[in-house]
């Protein structure tokens, strides 16, 4: 599947400040402009499945407002318990100034 969705004009994104995406109905992404790259996580704690839009950004990790489990913006994966599991990560790209991400779970 090689579908893009839009998400908002880069211009929107201000470095290291979360842009929350509804991908479907189910499914909400976080998406972080880390200087001139854009990251786009799940937004939801593998610990205790909970939200992280709340979570502080600390260089290129997001920390779990709840317990603190620390994930990786870049990849999702878990830099720090009580987290063990990675959430899911979405491929970014801009197109024509349009953030873009593609949802890789249906390939």
């Amino acid at each position: 599947m090689e579908d893009w969705i839009n998400v908002a004009p880069a211009e929107s994104f201000v470095s290291g400040e979360k842009f929350l995406f509804d991908l479907d109905e189910a499914t909400r992404v976080i998406i972080v402009k880390l200087d001139n790259d854009f990251y786009a996580i799940e937004d939801l704690c593998t610990h205790d499945h909970v939200p992280l839009e709340e979570g502080e950004i600390e260089g290129d990790e997001i920390i779990c407002p709840y317990h603190g489990a620390r994930f990786c913006l870049k990849t999702g994966e878990v830099k720090a318990p009580p987290a063990y599991e990675n959430i899911t990560s979405f491929p970014v790209r801009v197109e024509n100034d349009m953030v873009q991400i593609r949802d890789p779970r249906w390939d």
